[in-house]
């Protein structure tokens, strides 16, 4: 199942032509992510003080198509890909909202690590997450 965020484009998003600055669909990914845990019954910071770990991000792979300007509406999407013991790797794309049809701006792959938050040395994600989530 794929989950979906709208956001708006605002100046603080854009450089100085008013086109999404590259770095920043990192940031709309992100937000979608941790609505989606959400939409999960998942609160980071509840999971952080009840099971003492976090999900960081080990790795990204980003495709830019178009870029989304200023006053754009968006559509951020995140869907689980797979799920290890340690890991999980959620699909994302970036979509402008037209009346015609959408068009995919961004497209990635996010991998999220399971760790301690006191070390920050990874471990498995608890199994009652894992249930929750795939």
């Amino acid at each position: 199942m794929t989950f979906e965020l709208p956001i708006r484009v605002y100046w603080e998003d854009t450089d100085a032509g008013g086109i999404v600055f590259y770095a920043n669909y990192l940031r709309f990914f992100e937000r979608a992510r941790t609505e989606w845990l959400r939409a999960h019954g998942i609160g980071q910071q509840a999971l952080r003080e009840q099971t003492g770990g976090i999900f960081v991000v080990s790795e990204t792979a980003v495709k830019y198509h178009r870029p989304a300007r200023l006053d754009d509406e968006l559509l951020v999407t995140a869907r689980l890909l797979e799920s290890g013991r340690a890991s999980l790797t959620i699909r994302q794309e970036a979509w402008r909202k037209t009346a015609a049809a959408p068009e995919l701006l961004c497209e990635g792959t996010i991998r999220i690590g399971w760790v301690a938050a006191a070390s920050m040395k990874p471990e498995r994600i608890p199994s009652t997450i894992l249930e929750v989530l795939t």
